[in-house]
């Protein structure tokens, strides 16, 4: 067992089971032996590869969206340019080198990137000259909020409940002899999952962030009140229903409690959580992340760098337009909700 584990161990045996979110946080951010606090997990040297690291079109689009965001509102000043956890910074540099040629948007934003790993924000200071950093949403500055969260929800840890009667009985993490394990309260009745009732069964099990409302209700707040526009690229759909929670190491799928704190642990996003919770800002309907990025014109922009390259770079800029466009690859499971002020147009390449 990893360091991590055998301290996850010894507090069960020391005080009881944990939740499935205390477990995640401690895999994911324990001071000295979380995933994202001891390692880079990002590339091909990494874990996983995330959308902006397969290809420049992604970090491009995004920007250029955000760009017209801004001129459809009338170009304001004092703009917060954010992305919530960057990785290395690359769709921010992409972001920026993308939009140099929207005349004043550069001039209006200040660029502010939400992270809390110092690891991570060494990488990030040398892809994005002149950021500021911030360990939350709440600490960025007044001003309109124009905002990326590129698989970042994913990783907000989440508890599992399962329907049970008129109750729910809690996932939990346990010990059985020295193995972590999955157990389960007794049931009981659960006001947050009340409305879930109408829709699901004896067995269904259904998954909460208990961070996202406060995450996201701070984005719709600020948007509401000083303008701007948010996106929310991640996998997941409408509403909550399975297991969702997933482990990957060396570019695997990994079993959760396994070696705790070397294998990144990320859960679905529940979308419908994501537009309850952006109000009083309005959100726009999901769509899907290919048709997104087709509707911003990634097809004739990959056919305009293709022509640029030679015969095996482009094969393999073909497989990266492929991989987050295609239904069968990102292109159908990563969704794009938009979040955008009352009276104002929704994002481009997203319908109201």
């Amino acid at each position: 067992m990893t360091p991590l584990g055998r301290l996850i161990a010894a507090r069960i045996a020391a005080t009881g089971p944990i939740t499935i979110a205390d477990y995640m946080a401690d895999c994911l951010m324990h001071p000295d032996h979380g995933y994202y606090t001891r390692r880079d997990p990002f590339g091909t040297a990494g874990d996983f590869i995330t959308a902006p690291e397969i290809s420049q079109m992604f970090g491009e689009l995004v920007g250029l969206c955000l760009a017209q965001c801004w001129l459809d509102q009338g170009r304001p000043d004092g703009v917060v340019l954010a992305e919530l956890g960057p990785g290395r910074g690359t769709l921010m540099a992409d972001l920026w080198r993308a939009t140099k040629g929207v005349a004043g948007f550069h001039a209006s934003c200040g660029i502010h990137l939400v992270e809390t790993s110092p690891r991570m924000r060494a990488a990030q200071a040398q892809a994005v000259p002149g950021a500021t950093w911030h360990d939350s949403v709440a600490t960025l500055p007044p001003g309109p909020l124009y905002l990326i969260a590129n698989e970042f929800l994913d990783a907000l840890p989440i508890r599992q409940f399962i329907r049970a009667g008129a109750g729910w009985r809690e996932r939990m993490v346990g010990l059985e002899g020295e193995a972590l394990t999955i157990g389960a309260t007794a049931s009981a009745p659960l006001p947050a999952l009340e409305h879930r009732l109408a829709d699901t069964t004896d067995g269904d099990l259904v998954e909460l962030c208990p961070a996202l409302p406060a995450i996201v209700g701070e984005i719709g707040e600020r948007i509401a009140r000083h303008g701007g526009a948010a996106l929310v690229i991640d996998y997941g759909d409408w509403r909550s229903l399975g297991d969702t929670v997933q482990a990957v190491r060396d570019h695997a799928v990994a079993d959760p409690l396994s070696n705790p704190g070397t294998a990144d642990l990320t859960a679905h996003v529940d979308f419908e959580a994501v537009a309850s919770a952006a109000a009083p800002a309005r959100h726009t309907r999901l769509t899907t992340q290919g048709l997104f990025l087709e509707r911003l014109g990634i097809t004739p922009r990959a056919q305009t760098l293709a022509n640029k390259l030679d015969a095996s770079a482009r094969m393999a800029h073909v497989a990266a337009h492929r991989r987050l466009t295609h239904p069968a690859e990102m292109g159908d499971l990563f969704k794009v909700m938009g979040i955008y002020p009352e009276g104002g147009k929704p994002p481009p390449g997203l319908d109201a």
